[in-house]
């Protein structure tokens, strides 16, 4: 460490002399000042620094430092997605660089600008006005959902994107796929897992249009413009983009929506209170994206599927003791909810 890195993580290796000639090369504003490095938290993947320079905030996002060698990658893949949605009208943070030195903060990391919004993970609760008036909070799910909408409708191929993915048979490697990852990681026994696999394996949607899929689309991964009405700033947290099948990405979202005449208490972060009911997000989605929900309990299996493979790989960490980060501690149930879902509801479907 030189003395010029800051020692506490996230920030912890991060060279900032180093980091200030990179961030010349990209034509960033300051030129030769130090930046300022803060810490702004991160989720379950990666960790987020603020960098002030030359008046202007910025973000870097960067691995964890207990990540695995080969998950780097992701860093490229969210840089990509980034700059091929430049060319678009969804929101997203706009980029300035990304950089595989690792000598200049221990890992590979890109830098965006910084989004003038909130996120319900750093608030952990909707901000005025949005805390009381129940009518102006029902914008936010409305927002969220024309997000992955306008998402879906990028001609992918025209921003760069035809590598990014394997849209050909997607939905039949997803049950293999998902138990894989499950297998690599698994530790105790997920009843339900099993039976939902076996479900999925054979079936496929009857009407299939590739697309742009964020693939953990969800309140914690969007930011918010402060005022009301609601307006959605930028779609975050793009590791697991890919070129698939959009109407995954609603049914992440609505997978345990809970509608007026259910449970609506606090969920984690997110109050659902005066939140509008499923079945008008999925007619919003069909208006706004073009593409019918005719076949979504399909989808709703397998989101639920997927989301118990990929949570149980950051339970079995924490549980192993390789992971320091809290959230993991709290995907155990959710991991054992979604098997017991998928295939309860898989079942009620044959």
């Amino acid at each position: 460490m030189t003395d010029d890195a800051v020692g506490d993580a996230p920030t912890a290796n991060i060279d900032r002399r180093a980091l200030a000639l990179w961030m010349d090369a990209q034509g960033m504003p300051g030129e030769g000042e130090l930046p300022e490095l803060s810490t702004m938290g991160g989720g379950a993947s990666n960790l987020i620094v603020e960098l002030v320079r030359g008046g202007r905030h910025f973000v870097m996002r960067r691995p964890p430092p207990d990540i695995a060698a080969d998950r780097q990658s992701t860093i490229v893949r969210e840089q990509r997605i980034l700059e091929a949605l430049g060319r678009t009208e969804v929101p997203h943070a706009r980029l300035f660089g990304t950089c595989t030195d690792e000598s200049i903060a221990g890992s590979w990391f890109f830098v965006t600008e910084f989004v003038d919004g909130f996120s319900v993970m750093q608030t952990r609760s909707w901000p005025p006005p949005f805390d009381d008036d129940l009518e102006v909070r029902s914008g936010l799910a409305y927002e969220l959902i024309r997000g992955i909408a306008e998402l879906s409708k990028v001609d992918w191929s025209a921003v760069g994107l035809t590598d990014l993915g394997r849209p050909d048979g997607f939905h039949e490697r997803q049950a293999d796929r998902w138990a894989g990852h499950m297998e690599k990681v698994k530790f105790r026994e997920v009843p339900g897992f099993d039976e939902a696999g076996a479900w999925l394996r054979g079936r496929s949607p009857r009407n299939y249009t590739p697309g742009i899929m964020h693939g953990d689309y969800q309140f914690a991964n969007v930011m918010f413009r402060h005022d009301a009405p609601a307006s959605l700033a930028a779609i975050i947290d793009w590791e697991m983009g890919t070129i698939g099948d959009p109407l995954l990405d609603l049914a992440w979202v609505l997978m345990s929506w809970p509608n007026a005449d259910e449970d609506r208490t606090q969920r984690g972060s997110t109050d659902y209170g005066g939140m509008p009911d499923r079945e008008d997000l999925m007619a919003y989605y069909e208006q706004a994206s073009g593409r019918s929900t005719e076949e979504f309990d399909y989808y709703l299996v397998l989101s639920r599927y997927k989301m118990a493979a990929v949570l149980e790989q950051g339970y079995s960490r924490w549980v192993a003791g390789t992971s320091r980060n809290p959230i993991h501690e709290y995907f155990g149930d959710i991991v054992l909810e979604q098997a017991a879902r998928a295939a309860e509801l898989a079942a009620s479907l044959s």
